[in-house]
């Protein structure tokens, strides 16, 4: 039991340990980088962060209400 709560620290620390999520999350990271160096700040005020661009990233999964007040 130890070693797992030591695994669920690692992962809640440095993230998943699933190749293709490390590097989705990586490729996030940098595309917001550019993504912000260009982008318009009278129409989009907020920066882009990694998570916008990062859509199997279940850690900032939205509600369905959510999603149809922002989206309508």
């Amino acid at each position: 039991m130890r070693e797992f709560h030591s695994w669920v620290k690692y992962r809640n620390r440095r993230g998943s340990l699933h190749v293709g999520m490390r590097v989705e999350r990586a490729a996030g990271l940098l595309a917001s980088i550019l993504a912000n160096q260009g982008r318009n700040t009278k129409l989009r005020p907020e920066p882009f962060t990694p998570a916008d661009f990062c859509p199997h990233d279940d850690r900032h999964a939205t509600s369905l209400e959510r999603a149809m007040e922002d989206w309508a």
